[in-house]
């Protein structure tokens, strides 16, 4: 289990992460695309196989699209460091625009970091305060992106239903005690799906070249993606991506046929089995950490 406690920013008390479920149900969210990269919407349950560890399994839980689903957890994640400063314009803009147009989730988790990390957990009842707190931020200090991450992760957690983490940076972390390799143990243990914003406009080339990858490998690792607006006016069309995925991600969920409480990693496939689903293109997480029972 991944623990912390927050000391000016820094998360103490990392160690191997383990996959925490109420009734321990594997969930997973899957986005399925069409070779030209069209979301594929009309999928049933009988269209998925489900492997882990090379086995079949049988899912116990389905839904799709508009279909009533479990509830939406959204984390919304804002790096206002210093290395931001000419973009906290960009981003306090970006993220209020996102939560207008997002308004189905069932709390709205932040977390903004700079040298600390700070949280808060809203209610839709509470738009407002949310709103006020994006629009105070300023810039600060250094950069703790992995520790905010983790610290996120494990407050979700203890949420049942979908999450979702939307994150806006400029991807270089200069804080954290937390690794990059740890924080990707995290993020293949968690079942979250992260779509990051990385707002690299004003770095150097070198820099660009640098944060890309990274942001890329966090948002992959939990099957979501990495996208590098220009400009304000480039978040229209992401937006309308990002949200268009949310809204046609299925939930697949099973009960696992390995009853082995070793925390060990399992891998898991999705295939479409569908006749005219051969091209079709799964994004989800690869797998999952076990439960561990001494």
């Amino acid at each position: 289990m991944f623990t912390v406690l927050i000391v000016t920013g820094v998360i103490v008390g990392a160690q191997q992460p383990t996959f925490r479920t109420a009734i321990d149900l594997v969930n997973i969210g899957v986005t399925v695309t069409d070779k030209k990269g069209k979301l594929v919407t009309d999928l049933t349950a009988g269209d998925f196989e489900v492997t882990e560890g090379g086995r079949k399994q049988t899912l116990s839980y389905f839904a799709a699209g508009d279909q009533v689903g479990p509830d939406l957890h959204l984390g919304l994640l804002l790096d206002v460091s210093g290395s931001m400063g000419e973009d906290i314009g960009f981003t306090r803009t970006a993220a209020i625009k996102f939560l207008n147009t997002l308004t189905d989730a069932v709390d709205i988790t932040v977390v903004d970091f700079d040298t600390q990390v700070r949280v808060g957990r809203y209610g839709q009842s509470e738009f407002a305060r949310l709103i006020e707190r994006i629009r105070q931020q300023k810039t600060d200090g250094n950069t703790a992106l992995y520790d905010a991450i983790g610290l996120y992760l494990d407050g979700a957690a203890g949420q049942t239903g979908r999450k979702i983490m939307l994150l806006y940076t400029d991807g270089g972390d200069t804080r954290s005690v937390l690794r990059f390799d740890e924080l990707l143990n995290l993020l293949k243990a968690s079942d979250t799906t992260v779509y990051a914003i990385g707002q690299l406009e004003h770095q150097t080339q070198a820099s660009k070249g640098a944060q890309r990858p990274i942001l890329q490998r966090i948002a992959e690792t939990t099957g979501g993606e990495a996208f590098f607006p220009l400009s304000v006016t480039d978040l229209d069309a992401v937006y309308d991506k990002v949200i268009a995925e949310i809204r046609a991600q299925y939930t697949l969920g099973y009960l696992s046929t390995n009853d082995k409480l070793d925390g060990g990693w399992r891998k898991v496939e999705i295939k479409i089995v569908r006749r005219d689903g051969r091209e079709y293109r799964v994004r989800s997480r690869k797998g999952y950490y076990a439960l561990y029972k001494p």
